[in-house]
């Protein structure tokens, strides 16, 4: 059996600093209230678990292996792409692009699917690069990319609907970090 880098005592930790240096940057702006650090903490624990099921597991005695760097890399989109994967990753990646649009001070359209790519071809590369260099499990695959940033902009979108409702909007803005939209 191989060993493993354990996921909690990675993801647990940097999960927390992340959190105390985002109540943090809100205190020091004036702007950290309830809502808000709601907002922080749900960033903080969202990230985590993306992390927590992306990156591990990490294999510490995995025998190596002379793969090509394309043996954990899909770059073809949509061909053998299935159904289940797309629909589970966009639906991932709806909260983040809520939890973006609330924290960035100008959110649009731009900005949070800049903000959501940045984030998911990030976790595309540390897959292909811990696949060949710590033993990673993980295939990168343009496919995940393409659908994270499409649950991305449905997450900002559904924002915006909501910021609609005569009822809600006062309560959207109360976790929004900055007031006002573009």
């Amino acid at each position: 059996m191989f060993q493993q880098v354990p996921v909690l005592p990675v993801v647990v930790p940097l999960a927390a600093a992340t959190s105390v240096a985002l109540l943090r940057l809100l205190h020091r702006r004036r702007r950290l209230t309830v809502p808000r650090a709601a907002v922080a903490l749900a960033l903080c624990v969202y990230v985590a678990g993306v992390v927590a099921n992306t990156v591990f597991p990490i294999y510490l005695d995995k025998p190596s292996g002379h793969a090509a760097w394309d043996a954990h890399l899909e770059l073809v989109p949509i061909v053998g792409y299935e159904l289940d994967d797309a629909l589970m990753n966009v639906g991932v990646f709806v909260p983040l692009g809520i939890l973006v649009a609330l924290a960035l001070a100008r959110p649009s359209w731009p900005r949070v699917t800049a903000v959501v790519a940045g984030l998911s071809l990030t976790i595309e590369v540390v897959q292909l690069v811990t696949a060949h260099t710590l033993g990673g499990g993980h295939v990168a695959d343009v496919n995940d990319l393409l659908f994270n940033v499409v649950g991305g902009v449905l997450g900002f979108a559904l924002l915006r609907v909501l910021e609609r409702v005569p009822r809600l909007t006062g309560l959207v803005a109360r976790f929004r970090w900055q007031p006002g939209t573009d």
